[in-house]
């Protein structure tokens, strides 16, 4: 058998995977997991090597990126190798160029989903799920770019909703906060004066999506900057038109203020 499966781990810890991910990942012949594309903050490895009885390789971005995933594939060749990713396998994006050298070498690759910042968000804060535009990734303050901000303005004209991937350097320990992401685009505003993102533009700013003690908090710029969401992973909606269920749900499970009622169209 020559076979890659992906498996996603979900958002905080082992408890994520599924039953299914968890039978694949038993009888695998080789298991691979790497961690940088996502935090999961209460994730222990011991744990998950007693759950599944089985030894798990770490990879680094290195082995995947500039190694091309050399061991996974050649694990896949003579068995079937388990790929553990946090979330859902291909939400970040940076695994598919993996899977399709595995189709190309005549691997047959298969993904057992995990749960999903995309899904987790929209259950959490109450917005529409349809009503989402466009998402994108606010890096580093070193790594400057214009993206964001005109990604945001683009979904904005559409009346529609921004999610915000705050970019994060593992091996660092480094993770953009939500107040250093809304200043680099407050900071953006002041360039390109386009009315994008002011101290008035409503935002959702998100902490530990799949965890025990997530935290939402809704509210306008000037006060989301200042708030204290505590440990990361860090996510950043800036809502587009609002219908007048989103943001009742965004009072009662995200704290809006009564002036969000004013922003309804």
């Amino acid at each position: 058998m020559s076979e890659l499966v992906f498996v996603g781990l979900g958002l905080n810890d082992e408890k994520g995977i599924t039953l299914r991910g968890l039978e694949e990942t038993k009888s695998a012949d080789a298991i691979f997991m790497e961690t940088y594309t996502s935090r999961m903050p209460d994730f222990s490895l011991e744990r998950l090597v007693r759950l599944c009885g089985r030894k798990i390789q770490m990879l680094t971005r290195s082995d995947l990126e500039e190694e091309s995933g050399r061991s996974i594939l050649q694990a896949a060749k003579v068995g079937k190798a388990v790929f553990l990713v946090p979330g859902d396998p291909f939400i970040a994006t940076t695994h598919i160029i993996l899977r399709i050298d595995a189709e190309k070498q005549g691997i047959t690759t298969r993904i057992v989903h995990g749960i999903s910042i995309m899904s987790a968000i929209v259950s959490l804060s109450g917005l529409h799920n349809y009503k989402f535009g466009k998402t994108v990734t606010v890096p580093f303050a070193d790594n400057f770019s214009e993206t964001p901000y005109n990604v945001i303005s683009q979904n904005q004209k559409l009346g529609l909703h921004t999610l915000c991937l705050l970019d994060l350097r593992q091996a660092e320990n480094r993770y953009l906060s939500i107040k250093d992401a809304l200043e680099q685009l407050l900071n953006m505003e002041e360039k390109k004066k386009q009315n994008t993102i002011t101290p008035r533009t409503p935002a959702v700013g998100i902490a530990r999506a799949g965890s025990n003690s997530p935290v939402v908090k809704a509210g306008f710029v000037k006060d989301v900057v200042g708030f204290d969401f505590g440990e990361p992973p860090f996510s950043l909606i800036i809502p587009g038109d609002l219908h007048f269920m989103e943001v009742e749900a965004l009072c009662a499970f995200a704290g809006a203020p009564v002036e969000f009622r004013s922003l309804v169209r």
